[in-house]
């Protein structure tokens, strides 16, 4: 079962847009966990609400390039535009091929930059910033010459980020990791993703969308489609999710899920975690740059024999 969340946008948004629809379908993780079929299913509903556009936020695959095929597929279903940026097991599985597969199916790929998206004659400024988990954002370059005036989104895989896009006037951010931590029952996930983990955004909207309350800007965690390591998803929160934004809308027009939450207590990750997650990004490069070498040799010999 996929859930379909609707949301207005921030307050601001009302004063500088007539309404633009922006579906946000996060962590799709193509590959052998998650079926096909869910994957179109997601399109098709997302279809189904004719957004103007979609934005994605983060892990298309799942550990391994050999869903390339299938990603370019899964991505042309999708009949609006989209505008998305790199998630941790892009980097982990290969950034370069994933963005090839992105520009194969007509995907516009954000990294540490923005675009102007423009609507029946409304401009929005997308901001994408770069997988910060694997140490590539980079907050300065992403929003380097956006005008003030103008509105504008930001999408980031790690929700986290979004603290500092408030402070450069980015009053909406989108993103993903969590998978809502997948089993939801009991609270379950603000144990695993919150106090273990140690995200303060764990699923659904934080801070405020309001211009006269703190903090100055809001966040989405959305709770994905795919998975990376098990397909079990438990509990309302934990299931897959298409949400849809409607920026330009004043908050209360639309009958939301929840209104903005609390942030969670949280903790930065160490010096030393950031290292070793940047670290694994070019061990799992080097191990695949290994292995493409075995295959060669294999195949040269053969060919020799």
């Amino acid at each position: 079962m996929i859930e379909l969340r609707r949301f207005a946008g921030p307050s601001v948004h009302a004063r500088q847009l007539d309404g633009i629809r922006v579906a946000h379908v996060t962590d799709i993780h193509v590959g052998r966990v998650t079926p096909l079929r869910v994957q179109m299913a997601a399109a098709e509903l997302t279809n189904a609400q004719k957004p103007d556009l979609v934005v994605m936020t983060g892990d298309f695959v799942c550990h391994s390039q050999a869903y390339l095929d299938q990603l370019v597929e899964v991505l042309s279903a999708y009949d609006a535009p989209m505008i998305t940026v790199l998630g941790n097991h892009d980097y982990w599985s290969g950034a370069d091929e994933v963005r090839r597969a992105m520009k194969k199916a007509g995907v516009e790929l954000l990294d540490n930059a923005w675009t102007t998206f423009t609507v029946r004659n409304q401009p929005l400024q997308v901001v994408g910033l770069d997988d910060a988990y694997t140490g590539h954002a980079s907050r300065q370059d992403a929003v380097k010459g956006i005008d003030p005036k103008r509105a504008t989104l930001g999408l980031s895989h790690i929700a986290e980020e979004a603290d500092g896009l408030w402070a450069k006037g980015v009053p909406l951010v989108l993103s993903g990791h969590t998978h809502a931590g997948q089993v939801t029952l009991a609270r379950l996930h603000e144990l695993s993703v919150g106090k273990l983990a140690g995200h303060r955004y764990i699923h659904g909207m934080y801070g405020s969308r309001r211009e006269d309350q703190e903090p100055k800007g809001a966040v989405y965690v959305g709770a994905g489609i795919g998975a990376a390591v098990i397909p079990l998803r438990l509990g309302k929160r934990g299931r897959r999710e298409v949400t849809v934004f409607e920026l330009g809308h004043e908050i209360g027009d639309i009958d939301e899920h929840h209104d903005d939450q609390p942030a969670h207590p949280g903790r930065k990750p160490r010096l030393r975690t950031k290292l070793n997650r940047h670290v694994a990004v070019h061990e799992k490069r080097k191990k695949r740059e290994r292995m493409a070498a075995k295959v060669r040799r294999k195949a040269d010999k053969k060919r020799r024999d």
